[in-house]
């Protein structure tokens, strides 16, 4: 990120500093372009942020995204450039603290307060065809999904799709290694229910990174 802190080991006394990623001549061509100097690499980062979240920036570079680095465009205006700055804040809060989010009011088709924690253990999710509806296990079944949820994908694959795929219980074919994520629920997150609640979380990040999606500015002239 654009914070510069020292961290010292305790073991080791060794100290490691954090340097930006973005140079001073990158923050440079955005200031200038801009005539303000109060622009700083955080808010560059966001920006960027939010631009790769665009429809639009997406579309307009889709051939190249495939095979280079992102090409990095200002915006003509400064106040989109502060629009798509505050949307990318947003949108790493988040992406990077998806686990604090509120759990989606779901619908249940029994009282989960009433189930013991066994009764959340959770081989393989299976989400019906329309979508709106998870079978989360032989005793619970999530429903009233909002179909728009599935909208915000990552890397080909809704965010939704990954949860479902990777909170579960799956053999490596290679190395036959088991991975249980009922395991890290309760050995590490303490809480049995732990993947239906992630699943719960995703759909809020998914809906409300779709609202800000919405939200962003139209790309006018890029330069």
């Amino acid at each position: 990120m654009s914070r510069n802190n020292v961290i010292v080991t305790a073991d080791s006394g060794q100290k490691y500093k954090r340097t930006d990623a973005i140079t001073d001549e990158g923050l440079a061509h955005f200031t200038s372009f801009y005539k303000d100097t109060t622009i700083t690499k955080e808010d560059l980062f966001y920006y960027i942020y939010g631009l790769l979240h665009s429809p639009e920036y997406r579309e307009k570079y889709k051939d190249n995204l495939t095979k280079a680095l992102p090409h990095i465009p200002r915006v003509k205006r400064l106040e989109d450039f502060i629009a798509f700055s505050k949307a990318g804040r947003e949108l790493a809060d988040l992406h990077i603290n998806y686990e604090s989010k509120p759990k989606y009011a779901v619908s249940f088709n029994t009282d989960i307060d009433k189930l013991d924690d066994k009764d959340f253990y959770v081989a393989k999710m299976k989400i019906k065809e329309k979508g709106d509806t998870i079978v989360y296990n032989n005793k619970i079944t999530i429903s009233n999904i909002p179909l728009e949820a599935y909208d915000y994908v990552v890397n080909g694959k809704s965010a939704i799709e990954w949860v479902v795929e990777r909170q579960g219980v799956s053999t490596h074919k290679d190395s036959g290694i088991v991975n249980d994520a009922n395991d890290w629920a309760i050995e590490t997150m303490n809480n049995a229910k732990y993947p239906l609640e992630l699943l719960q979380r995703v759909i809020t990040v998914s809906l409300e990174t779709q609202k800000i999606v919405r939200s962003l500015p139209k790309l006018q002239e890029l330069f």
